[in-house]
């Protein structure tokens, strides 16, 4: 029996957009029939991995090349659509490496992370469908690499993964979906906001998943969750937290008010 780290690598390794969505439908659908093994007899130790699978476009470069465009135009809404898509892509990327990477865990969390990516994917689909009414085609515009990039930083430890990436990377987005529903809203462009209001329940579930993750981890090293939480931030994402924070959302996502206090003080 193919075991899901491996399974889920093969996913994440896969090139092709249509693919890659494909087989995280694939292996969720395995795991659930219980087509896959927990990976204890997995032949080779997690590696670190520079690039995912991806196609050959969007260009990646540094955020600061990223051209400013304005959303009342054709191209500046376009654009703005395929940053949300591209961001989708990458999401499904990092849940399928935290199913490979982290071994020896409950089969819980690869029924979440799998289910997460399965969730980004479709997330991702209904991006790029809309981006294709809008005239483009995901590829189209360049694009950033910061959420792998802070993946590859985390890749040694399930704890610093689970504070970093969903926790303030993808918590982030629980803060700024409204007010980008708002301005699609503005421009007559009712079908992403109903999109992005999609996503942002959704994700509400993502980040809810990241907290219950990192508490684990928290329990199972005997480390304070609260102090923990601010000494990685300052290590690895100094000046970089910021609000103001969707509190609703993320008291709904599992944060405490006391994190919520921390956040504001970082």
């Amino acid at each position: 029996m193919t075991n899901v780290h491996d399974a889920a690598l093969q996913a994440l390794m896969t090139d092709g957009i249509d693919d890659k969505c494909d087989a995280v439908a694939s292996l969720a659908r395995r795991w659930r029939e219980a087509g896959l093994s927990l990976g204890m007899d997995a032949d080779m130790p997690p590696r670190g991995i520079v690039d995912p699978g991806r196609p050959a476009r969007p260009p990646l470069v540094h955020p600061r090349e990223l051209k400013q465009r304005k959303l009342h135009t054709r191209e500046g809404h376009a654009a703005f659509v395929h940053a949300l898509a591209h961001i989708e892509f990458n999401a499904i990327n990092l849940a399928l490496d935290a199913v490979y990477r982290f071994r020896g865990l409950p089969g819980d969390f690869y029924e979440d992370w799998l289910g997460v990516a399965e969730e980004e994917a479709r997330h991702f689909r209904l991006l790029a469908e809309h981006l294709e009414s809008l005239g483009h085609r995901y590829g189209d515009f360049p694009a950033h690499n910061g959420l792998w990039e802070m993946a590859r930083r985390t890749d040694d430890d399930l704890l610093k993964r689970m504070a970093l990436v969903p926790r303030v990377m993808e918590a982030r987005g629980l803060d700024v979906t409204p007010p980008m529903i708002e301005r699609l809203r503005r421009i007559g462009d009712e079908r992403g906001a109903a999109i992005l209001e999609i996503i942002l329940e959704d994700e509400v579930g993502h980040v809810a998943i990241g907290n219950r993750w990192y508490h684990w981890a928290c329990a199972e090293r005997g480390l304070d969750a609260a102090e923990t939480f601010v000494r990685l931030v300052r290590e690895y994402l100094p000046g970089r937290v910021k609000g103001p924070f969707h509190v609703d959302a993320r008291l709904q996502a599992g944060f405490t008010r006391q994190d919520l206090e921390q956040l504001e003080n970082l």
